[in-house]
């Protein structure tokens, strides 16, 4: 499903991206994304790849999502899309698409990298009822299966995906704050630093990878 764009489900969410691109926000100063950046296919190729990185404007590591709701609060003069809304969504899948196939360049700024060290601290720490880390599942048994399911290696390189589970795209947060609800721990919300900082691991370990957005898991 994932190889044919003509089976993906989430091409559905790529085509209301595109849309959106062109569209100037309701409550904006008339302007879209297009209008600044013009023709995505050209100005966004590469752009997904490095993030998160850090925002000398936000003063801190962002997301991709969060480098969309900067640009529309900024030069759009729009409210900010809220987390794993279906616009959002839309606009992150689509941009990432345009550099599908290029290889993850992590950022390597001192932020983030301090960011990506502090990722790695939790992701090999226990937490939970379950007592159970990341690493245990994507390191230690990568490759075994958990109710039926294929443990991955945690290479979070297609991200916006399409989930069978799901029935719909969603973000690499949902997903890290369904293994977190899965080893009964504390969720944090959307775009809080312990997420950006998964994140930026995440991307450490991809590092190299091709960029497969949009991903259809199960």
């Amino acid at each position: 499903m994932q190889r044919d764009d003509t089976q993906n489900p989430a091409m559905l969410w790529v085509a209301n991206g595109e849309a959106l691109w062109r569209t100037a926000p309701a409550d904006g100063n008339g302007r879209s994304c297009a209008t600044c950046h013009t023709d995505a296919k050209a100005s966004m190729r590469g752009k997904a790849t490095s993030f998160p990185r850090f925002s000398k404007s936000a003063g801190k590591v962002i997301t991709l999502s969060d480098q969309i709701n900067q640009c529309r609060t900024g030069a759009l003069q729009a409210s900010p899309l809220k987390p794993e809304s279906p616009d959002l969504l839309a606009l992150e899948t689509y941009i990432a698409l345009q550099s599908r196939g290029l290889p993850l360049t992590p950022a390597t700024d001192k932020e983030t990298k301090q960011s990506a060290a502090r990722g790695q601290q939790l992701f090999t720490t226990r937490i939970g009822q379950l007592n159970l880390s990341c690493a245990q599942c994507h390191d230690n048994n990568a490759g075994k299966r958990l109710a039926g399911a294929l443990i991955p290696q945690g290479h979070a390189n297609a991200y916006p995906i399409y989930r069978l589970e799901w029935q719909g795209v969603g973000s690499l947060q949902r997903r890290l704050r369904n293994c977190m609800n899965g080893v009964r721990a504390e969720v944090p919300p959307y775009g809080a630093p312990d997420l950006v900082d998964l994140e930026a691991y995440l991307a450490l370990r991809a590092q190299g990878m091709p960029l497969e957005t949009p991903g259809v898991r199960p």
